[in-house]
């Protein structure tokens, strides 16, 4: 019969006085009860430990999540989703912006004259009546026009800046918050953007256009600049100049600009200020948090003004 072999006994390869039977399950290294460090499956070195938690930093962003690989991807995305309907609307005509600009309660388009409306014909029935076409708002069931005005706009020069803004803007703002958190962050911009708009505006204003979700984009830069304590004195007098630009000019919606700004302010401050412990989980139930709220308030606008 054969006798089982003996386990041979190692030294520690950081104490070799230290006899140990037990071998690092990444590297191989005999490693003494000093050294070992409990893995998923058996034992690890302290050096394999140390390895593996600085390729993780490595790939994770600063406020949790994935660090993006191409930090201007999702700008780039969604100024290619704004110039094509923008070109969409060239071709199609301004049909297409009433359709997907935002409208809280709607208004009531001359038949004859697409330049002209009736301002008291305030419902599909007085539209009928005076013989207009009736151009549906969110009250009336265009609940679409919260998120697609944000990626709706006529003028070049609208597009233009906005695109700018967006394009100097986000790649920095992705890089600090990973990919999903960022166009989260936008897209919640936007929707308190429009909420404001709901709430603050005319029923019959019609509003379009990213400069919103782009005010959240500075309101994000501010918030994250406080957290790691950064110099914002260029953030705040761009915003400064923005601010006076909005309400100088009365056919800019200052209404969005500030839901947009506070908005994005109240998403990254989810995100950055959120726990180590359990960070991801509280980012997102706070940006769902929030985003439930926002669409709540648009949803009670909505059927005030029904």
């Amino acid at each position: 019969m054969t006798q089982p072999q003996q386990p041979v006994a190692y030294g520690c390869y950081r104490h070799p006085d230290r006899a140990t039977y037990i071998r690092c399950q990444r590297c191989g290294r005999p490693i003494c009860g000093d050294c070992m460090i409990s893995a998923a499956v058996g034992f690890q070195c302290p050096e394999c430990v140390a390895t593996f938690a600085k390729q993780t930093r490595q790939h994770e962003g600063p406020f949790g999540g994935t660090r993006s690989t191409n930090p201007r991807l999702t700008t780039i995305v969604l100024i290619g989703i704004n110039v094509a309907v923008w070109a969409l609307i060239l071709i199609g005509g301004d049909a297409i912006a009433n359709l997907l600009a935002l409208q809280p309660g709607g208004f009531c388009l001359s038949a004859t004259d697409p330049t002209q409306w009736f301002p008291g014909a305030t419902t599909a029935t007085r539209c009928a009546i005076v013989g207009g076409a009736w151009q549906a708002g969110v009250a009336s069931g265009a609940w679409w026009q919260v998120i697609t005005s944000a990626f709706t706009h006529v003028q070049v020069w609208h597009i233009g800046m906005n695109m700018l803004s967006l394009w100097f803007l986000g790649p920095p703002m992705e890089t600090a918050l990973g990919r999903t958190r960022f166009l989260a962050t936008y897209l919640l911009s936007a929707l308190a953007g429009s909420a404001a708009v709901m709430w603050f505006a005319e029923p019959t204003t019609q509003t379009l256009g990213a400069s919103g979700a782009v005010f959240g984009l500075i309101g994000a830069l501010i918030v994250v600049g406080l957290k790691i304590k950064a110099d914002l004195r260029v953030a705040f007098t761009w915003l400064a100049i923005n601010l006076v630009f909005t309400f100088v000019n009365a056919g800019i919606s200052w209404q969005g600009h500030i839901g947009g700004l506070l908005g994005g302010m109240a998403a990254t401050a989810i995100i950055v200020y959120a726990p180590r412990e359990n960070r991801s989980r509280v980012q997102w139930l706070g940006l769902a948090g929030l985003a439930v709220a926002t669409i709540a308030a648009i949803v009670v606008r909505a059927a005030q003004l029904a």
